[in-house]
């Protein structure tokens, strides 16, 4: 069983940033694929970003490409999701998820991604 625990969340003024981690535990080795989701009040949860554990690859959505940065330190079974520019529309809670297929987690779906995290709160307002 994997266990994932957010981190980092808050409240910013806009154009801040903000860097959440998710720390992995529970296995001997990490699931191949950690991904972030978001879920807005009122909003269908979406995937904003996910990185293949084994060699560090990428995948960043267009809505948030060039603002959000998915990033791991394998050593600490720690991913990063660093947000810069933050914008209020950014506003809502933030989970990782891990599953066994990059960058099929990303769906969020139970069968390929299984372990998910309690969520970080995140808000943006001036």
């Amino acid at each position: 069983q994997v266990q994932l625990v957010e981190s980092g969340g808050g409240s910013v003024q806009p154009g801040g940033s903000l860097r959440l981690s998710c720390v992995l535990s529970g296995a001997t080795k990490s699931p191949s694929c950690v991904a972030w989701f978001r879920q807005a009040p009122g909003k269908q949860r979406e995937g904003v970003a996910g990185i293949y554990t084994g060699d560090g690859t990428t995948h960043v959505v267009d809505a948030v490409l060039g603002r959000f940065t998915i990033s791991q330190d394998n050593a600490k079974r720690t991913v990063f999701l660093q947000i810069d520019s933050l914008q209020p529309e950014d506003t809502a809670n933030y989970y990782c998820a891990a599953g066994p297929r990059f960058p099929v987690c990303m769906l969020g779906n139970p069968a390929e991604t299984p372990y998910w995290g309690q969520g970080a709160q995140v808000t943006v307002s001036s």
